[in-house]
């Protein structure tokens, strides 16, 4: 997040939003609500959870990767391999 707080208030407040679904999650399971009407919203979570791993990412690229690449050489690679770890975590998720 490398001190933008403006970037880090976004995902903290995704990250609530997030926190509030999957308590309804459960909430909704305690309830023996109807499954399928569970599973829709197990989706938005995860779509919710995808969207703000893409920010992070974006974020990630735009600062660090960036940064790094102005310096070149070694941290330059470690970073652009990192980002790609990363990616490759995302895209199996």
């Amino acid at each position: 997040m490398n001190g933008d707080h403006k970037a880090r208030a976004d995902v903290l407040r995704r990250l609530r939003r997030i926190e509030g679904q999957v308590r309804g999650l459960q909430r909704m399971v305690e309830e023996d609500v109807y499954c399928i009407d569970v599973l829709t919203q197990v989706s938005a979570a995860s779509a919710a959870l995808q969207s703000c791993a893409l920010s992070l990412l974006d974020d990630h690229l735009s600062s660090c990767v960036a940064e790094a690449m102005d310096h070149g050489g070694e941290r330059a690679r470690l970073k652009v391999t990192e980002a790609s770890r990363a990616i490759a975590r995302l895209v199996r998720a």
